[in-house]
């Protein structure tokens, strides 16, 4: 292991540095999940080559050296990628994500610690491993890909297929990668986009946390997967996405007020579940998201609304989404209530004091669980 020691940087280029990185990560998984949908266009091939081009710039102008051949490298492949010249597939996704995460990473530790930590030999066969995938050898490619990944992250299980290449099962969750789940038909997820927009949209008009609907999504999807996936991905996903829908429909006056509600404008503010599930009334595949959508305000001990039900007939989506909710509502205030927002450590445990009555003790563990390994990392 060896040790980056950087020139002296004002505070101000590194914390620049920081936004653009994340910036660019952000807008690289939207552009990922959109090539799921549409592997073979261009213009989202060409966004991703940018987004890597760019940050292995701002790396060269401030010096940060050691990454800089690793991102050459996937720019390289990226390349071919937008000339037509290799295909996209899943696995490359998981690439460019685990190697931007590796950049964010080295970021970090420079801001806090003034240095940063980093494996020269790792870096020299990962550099190796992308630069074996070339336009002539496409049969290999996916073998390839796997290769690269694994280096990355080498927790990843491996199996060996029919035709003894290696192929990745069993993938820990990573909030990196859980933004739209894989598995389905190109309908759903495209359904799961608009959702989506329309969250973004509704974020906007009522002045709600910015990026909202992904943070819950991203985060519902982790704990799901790590609790054995007992939710259906893609109905949780669209109920994460939906859930708010309703606040749209609520006067601003309301939305934006700092006081206690009045009686009339809390009953008023909960009939916005009842609006956001009837957007999906007439979606017979989204029937569970509907279902979790109705419950999520529902309380284990029956005080929750619309309907007062208790703890064995709330949906499992419902009890995970009612948790999440309530967290993002703690970690991300309001714009007109940015004093009251609390540290992600400050919430998981005023959730835990909550939790009897209020949530499911069985998720309240799986999302202790989850946001152990998070605050661990992070």
């Amino acid at each position: 292991m060896q040790t980056f020691v950087p020139d002296e940087l004002e505070d101000d280029i590194l914390t620049d540095l920081m936004e653009e990185i994340n910036e660019l990560y952000e807008a690289s998984e939207q552009t990922l999940i959109e090539l799921e949908l549409r592997p073979e266009d261009n213009e989202l091939q060409r966004a991703l080559f940018r987004s890597i081009h760019t940050i292995k710039g701002d790396l060269g102008l401030v010096n940060f050296t050691p990454l800089i051949p690793l991102l050459q490298h996937v720019e390289d492949l990226l390349d071919f990628l937008r000339k037509g010249q290799v295909e996209y597939t899943s696995t490359m996704s998981d690439l460019v994500l685990l190697t931007m995460d590796r950049v964010k990473a080295f970021v970090e530790a420079i801001m806090a610690q003034g240095k940063a930590d980093y494996d020269a030999r790792l870096h020299e066969q990962l550099v190796m491993a992308i630069a074996r995938i070339k336009p002539d050898n496409h049969s290999e490619h996916e073998r390839l890909l796997t290769d690269a990944v694994l280096l990355l992250n080498p927790a990843l299980d491996v199996t060996h297929g029919e035709n003894g290449e290696p192929e990745v099962i069993n993938r820990p969750p990573t909030l990196a990668t859980t933004a739209l789940p894989k598995d389905m038909s190109a309908e759903k997820k495209m359904d799961i986009l608009f959702f989506r927009d329309l969250m973004q949209t509704i974020e906007h008009r009522s002045n709600y946390w910015a990026g909202r609907g992904d943070r819950i999504a991203k985060l519902a999807l982790y704990i799901n997967e790590l609790a054995g996936r007992p939710v259906e991905e893609d109905q949780l996903a669209v109920a994460c996405y939906v859930h708010d829908f309703g606040m749209a429909f609520m006067p601003l006056k309301i939305l934006h007020k700092a006081e206690p509600y009045t009686d009339i404008e809390f009953n008023l503010m909960r009939s916005h579940v009842y609006k956001s599930s009837r957007l999906l009334e007439h979606l017979d595949q989204w029937d569970m998201a509907r279902k979790i959508v109705m419950q999520h305000h529902e309380r284990m001990d029956g005080s929750g609304y619309p309907l007062g039900i208790k703890e064995d007939d709330i949906c499992d989506g419902a009890k995970l989404l009612a948790i999440l909710d309530t967290y993002d509502a703690m970690t991300h205030s309001r714009a007109h209530h940015k004093e009251n927002h609390l540290s992600k450590k400050q919430a998981v445990i005023k959730i835990n004091r909550s939790a009897k009555g209020q949530f499911s003790m069985k998720w309240v563990r799986h999302f202790n669980q989850a946001m152990t390994g998070l605050l661990t990392k992070g």
